[in-house]
């Protein structure tokens, strides 16, 4: 068996139409997430003489990795004995999913690229979900997993997994290591292949034998990766076009995704929005790339986005989509999407362009890059005297804005509202703070009662929707920005299935905030049983509130963090502050919240945006003339 190159492994869709695209010039620097250039910039090192264990920390060490999320066993136990005395940090985790996690959590606050470490067999297959996580989300991460040793695999020897076949289609590339002498190239080669393009995970399976082989290390070793040319500028006529396009629009907005926060394209996406008056919807991979605050920001697009956005993009005529995929929360019902919008689509990835929606304009490249070329253009068109006053667009933008605000209901019951104590987390944390989200309801009124200033102070699983991401992801996030702020907002039910990892937090000092929004219940699964399923509740109650099992503040504290309740509205300000006079250890608030509150508003699954709605049994009402 050889080493598979990403040619070899072109028959993925990704893989094969990206390196259809012409070749262009490899410029890594220009996005964030680019954590080495094509040719490591690092200090020649004389050969010496290690084992391949050696080698493997030696290649970490010379690619600037300054922490290590793992687990030791048997088949990666030789890179533990050298890893002892590395200036490499390894945190040794309670879980490996949350090895994975904390990978991405850290790579998505720092852009650097996120490294987690496990053994074989089971250990490796608990790196499934956040690296299918971190390939939904175009996150920078490498895995390195111990396999068993090279004559025993396809034996089904003692904890052997095939785990290079088993992520093959949720990693970038994957590499499985035959000699000792390849593994700084490997290595080199992981971290160029995670970091430049659209990013993504990558996986680095090593046999125990190959591990401790002897072999000699030097750096920088020289990279062969035929066929990965990402495209990066675009082509000058598809940027005209476009420009072109969006200076005769008459209802344009701009369709902001992930990618531009993966670019380092916000600051030029500010300056596109403003030059040409366009509205900007940001997704929800997308949060803080462009201010909330701002007057041309409709908010979020999609399943629970705001009613402006979600009709602004149904109304367009114009649709200008810079580094998002059209993905199925944001287009709801797909052939009844913005039917009479024309679509200018820029991204990396060209897999991604007309892979759900036609394209018109069809555009290859770094969003950085797409961006500044689109300001240079659209400068030339309005030099010229060629744009569209947008003044009757925004007046139909903004009347749904003041018609249909962001809101919610108090509890009848009396009980805490979830999105009292969300909003003013936000007001109170403020827009420093890095907010890290489970998935569920929380998810969203996170997403939708914080405001998000800043870019990259907004992290969640979203094209995986991984329950249990908060925790280990904000424990990450904290070890790659420890001077800032970082808050967990999670529900009961992802917390528990996770929160082993505050004890990792408590031993190392990673003292992140956990507001736990504890209604009792799978939240987001009852609303969608009272809506749809005649308020049948099945297997959706925790017992968290009927027995308190567990108890939170007790669980806390038994986990060696700092814990505190709240069951008031009263108590929320006070006890959001004392949280946050803690930073000497982890804090957990478990907040006491109603059961019956929901998200809204929702677009159910599979219907068209045209049914959004706004409250239960309620939606919208538009007249023909006014969008």
């Amino acid at each position: 068996m050889t080493r598979p190159t990403p040619e070899t492994l072109a028959h993925t869709a990704r893989r094969a139409r990206a390196a259809a695209e012409p070749a262009s010039d490899v410029d890594p620097a220009t996005t964030r997430a680019a954590a080495i250039p094509a040719t490591p910039a690092v200090r020649p090192t004389a050969p010496a003489q290690v084992s391949g264990a050696g080698s493997l920390v030696r290649s970490l060490e010379a690619l600037g990795v300054d922490v290590v999320f793992g687990i030791p066993g048997g088949a990666i136990l030789p890179a533990y004995d050298p890893l002892y005395d590395s200036t490499v940090r390894h945190i040794l985790v309670r879980h490996e999913q949350g090895a994975g996690h904390a990978a991405t959590g850290y790579a998505q606050a720092t852009g650097k690229v996120g490294v987690c470490m496990a053994t074989s067999g089971p250990g490796a297959t608990n790196l499934v979900t956040p690296i299918a996580d971190a390939y939904m989300d175009s996150v920078p991460m490498v895995a390195i997993t111990g396999q068993v040793a090279r004559p025993s695999i396809g034996t089904d020897a003692f904890q052997e997994a095939d785990i290079q076949g088993i992520t093959l289609p949720i990693t970038k590339h994957n590499f499985l290591v035959q000699t000792a002498e390849e593994i700084p190239q490997v290595l080199a080669e992981a971290f160029h292949l995670a970091s430049t393009g659209r990013p993504g995970p990558v996986l680095v399976d090593i046999p125990k034998d190959v591990l401790q082989a002897p072999t000699t290390f030097s750096w920088p070793p020289t990279l062969d990766l035929p066929g990965y040319r990402p495209t990066l500028h675009p082509h000058g006529k598809q940027i005209r076009e476009a420009a072109r396009l969006m200076a005769a629009a008459r209802r344009p907005v701009l369709y902001v995704g992930g990618g531009v926060l993966k670019a380092g394209a916000t600051d030029g996406l500010r300056r596109l929005a403003e030059l040409t008056g366009i509205p900007v919807v940001t997704t929800l991979m997308a949060l803080g790339a462009f201010p909330d605050s701002h007057q041309q920001h409709l908010g979020m697009p999609g399943m629970h986005g705001t009613v402006s956005a979600v009709y602004g993009l149904q109304k367009a005529d114009l649709i200008v989509a810079l580094g998002a995929r059209f993905d199925d929360r944001v287009t709801g019902k797909l052939d009844s999407f913005a039917p009479d919008a024309t679509v200018v689509h820029a991204d990396i990835d060209p897999a991604e362009i007309g892979k759900n929606r036609h394209a018109d304009v069809p555009i290859v490249g770094d969003a950085k890059h797409v961006i500044d070329e689109l300001i240079a253009a659209v400068t030339v068109e309005r030099s010229a005297g060629r744009s569209t006053d947008l003044g009757g667009w925004w007046t139909q933008l903004n009347d749904l804005r003041d018609r249909y605000p962001l809101g919610y209901d108090e509890p009848s019951d009396g009980t805490l509202s979830p999105q009292y104590v969300i909003k003013r987390l936000g007001e109170i944390v403020g827009p420093d703070a890095i907010f890290v989200a489970g998935v569920g309801q929380h998810q969203m009124w996170a997403s939708q009662f914080i405001s998000y200033e800043k870019p990259y102070t907004w992290l969640n699983s979203g094209g995986l929707g991984t329950m249990g991401y908060a925790v280990p992801a904000a424990m990450g996030a904290k070890v790659g920005k420890p001077d800032t702020v970082v808050w967990a907002v999670d529900g009961d039910g992802c917390f528990q299935m996770t929160n082993q990892e505050l004890a990792t937090c408590a031993l190392e000092g990673i003292p992140v905030k956990i507001a736990l929004i504890n209604n009792g219940n799978l939240g987001m699964v009852r609303q969608w049983q009272t809506l749809f399923y005649n308020e049948r509740y099945s297997n959706t109650e925790l017992g968290t509130h009927k027995h308190r099992i567990p108890d939170f503040v007790k669980l806390a504290e038994a986990l060696g963090c700092v814990g505190l309740r709240c069951e008031t509205a009263d108590d929320v300000d006070k006890t959001i502050a004392a949280a946050m006079e803690i930073n000497d250890a982890p804090v957990v608030i478990d907040f006491v919240v109603g059961k019956d509150a929901m998200v809204w508003p929702m677009v159910a699954a599979g219907t068209s945006n045209d049914e959004i709605m706004f409250a239960r049994g309620v939606r919208p009402a538009f007249d023909e003339d006014d969008i």
